[in-house]
């Protein structure tokens, strides 16, 4: 896929310029700087998305998982349900002693299911035509896919330092948060093997 722009490219592209636009510019109004700085993270890995385009097999899995996180990531923030922000509301009460599930779990399992599609599409250029160890590549492209987690964890806690009235959470939140990655990760080794791996590493 690497090397030619097809018009489903475009078509993301667009969607997802569209999506800065509206919601940075809806942020910015709002002086809602705890999410303007998330835009500014989202523009920055658009941008080394595209740079890298032309060397990168990304799969239309990847990129569409990508956008879609995009936008639950900054409706998260700006989208409210009853005064209370879409990313603190409880989807179902699965527990009387966590937060769970909330939105924001929702988000980041499968934000981190479509990082682990990015780590996937990163390293396939390097796997052989057979692949023959699994579990070897399932640990490593999980454990990458959890590494983008963690960053993503420093990020929050630089925004939190920065913007003390955030609502990034505590230690329970970025636990709760790390499980909920893993899982996205696990999801995406299950689609990756029911997608690419059934017979030989497409190329």
């Amino acid at each position: 896929m690497s090397g030619k722009i097809r018009p489903g490219h475009i078509v993301l592209l667009v969607i997802n310029i569209v999506l800065i636009i509206a919601f940075g510019t809806s942020f910015l109004l709002k002086q809602n700087y705890e999410f303007m700085i998330y835009v500014g993270a989202i523009v920055v890995c658009l941008v080394l998305i595209v740079i890298s385009f032309f060397r990168i097999a990304y799969s239309y899995a990847t990129l569409t998982g990508l956008t879609i996180w995009s936008l639950m990531h900054m409706a998260g923030g700006g989208f409210y349900i009853n005064s209370v922000r879409l990313y603190d509301t409880i989807l179902l009460p699965l527990s009387q002693t966590y937060p769970i599930l909330r939105y924001d779990q929702l988000v980041h399992t499968f934000g981190f299911a479509a990082a682990t599609l990015t780590m996937f599409d990163l390293l396939r250029p390097l796997l052989k035509e057979n692949l023959q160890h699994f579990t070897a590549l399932s640990i490593v492209v999980v454990m990458a896919g959890l590494g983008v987690g963690a960053f993503n964890e420093i990020v929050e806690a630089l925004v939190a330092a920065a913007i003390p009235q955030s609502g990034v959470g505590g230690y329970v939140n970025t636990a709760l948060d790390l499980i909920a990655d893993f899982i996205g990760a696990i999801l995406a080794m299950v689609f990756i093997k029911l997608r690419y791996l059934r017979y030989d590493i497409p190329r």
